[in-house]
């Protein structure tokens, strides 16, 4: 396959950018997005230029690091990680755009890589249960019923990717906080911070900089690990529950 990129670069965050073209030729269809990238690197390292900034580590759909947005679509025209997409899934003579997600509260480091660190912020505001330290509990100690650990672990899916914000014509995060608080606030080990953990998070939310939520849809749409949208209700109804019993 011969493919031309336009690829987004960026020397820092406070430089301008803009749309660079790129031929690649020989590319695989058995190699994945991310592979391509690397054949691109090569042989701009081999010109003597600049190669191109993206992030990634596990590259097998688990970490959530390879954010791109392809074609205008986050992580791509499928519904899985930029790692996990492969070169299948375009044409020979594609012309194939590649840009760093784009919302405020995701400012652009260099080229295709942006600060998530928001993400970091929000889980930190409640993503956490009091649990006393020791040895590991009994594995029954604490029954949880099946409905509500399915609950749970739909939610835990969630790899803090982006994409959800990135898809979202608002930038906004809920559906990423609403998986975190609905996951721990679901189980009894996460009962002790019910109440300041759905507040302390959609107030950091807030604070980032992400936009707000008019349920569109996207969000749930492109998120590679399939997080309902009915979340984000669910957590409303958390919000709403707790800010009329917690006062501040």
């Amino acid at each position: 396959m011969k493919l031309t990129l336009r690829v987004w670069r960026q020397q820092n965050a406070d430089s301008p950018g803009a749309m660079a073209t790129y031929q690649v030729d020989d590319v695989s269809q058995d190699m994945s997005f991310l592979e391509m990238l690397d054949v691109l690197n090569e042989e701009l390292i081999l010109k003597g230029e600049e190669p191109v900034a993206f992030d990634h580590d596990c590259r097998e759909g688990i970490c959530g690091a390879c954010s791109l947005v392809i074609n205008g679509d986050a992580h791509g025209p499928e519904r899985t990680t930029t790692c996990q997409l492969h070169m299948r899934s375009f044409q020979d003579g594609d012309t194939i755009d590649i840009e760093p997600w784009r919302a405020a509260a995701f400012p652009v480091i260099k080229d295709l890589v942006v600060d998530r660190s928001a993400f970091d912020r929000v889980i930190q505001a409640g993503g956490y249960i009091t649990a006393p330290t020791g040895s590991a509990p009994e594995a029954h100690a604490t029954p949880v019923p099946k409905a509500d650990a399915d609950y749970a672990f739909e939610h835990a899916e969630c790899i803090g990717c982006g994409a959800c914000v990135a898809a979202c014509p608002n930038g906004a995060a809920m559906l990423f906080t609403s998986a975190k608080v609905n996951h721990l606030n679901v189980l009894p080990q996460g009962s002790p911070e019910r109440e300041t953990r759905v507040l302390d998070m959609v107030s950091q939310m807030d604070a980032e900089g992400f936009g707000g939520c008019t349920l569109t849809g996207e969000c749930a749409t492109a998120c590679p690990k399939g997080i309902p949208l009915f979340s984000i209700t669910a957590m409303n109804k958390e919000w709403l529950r707790a800010s009329r019993k917690v006062k501040r």
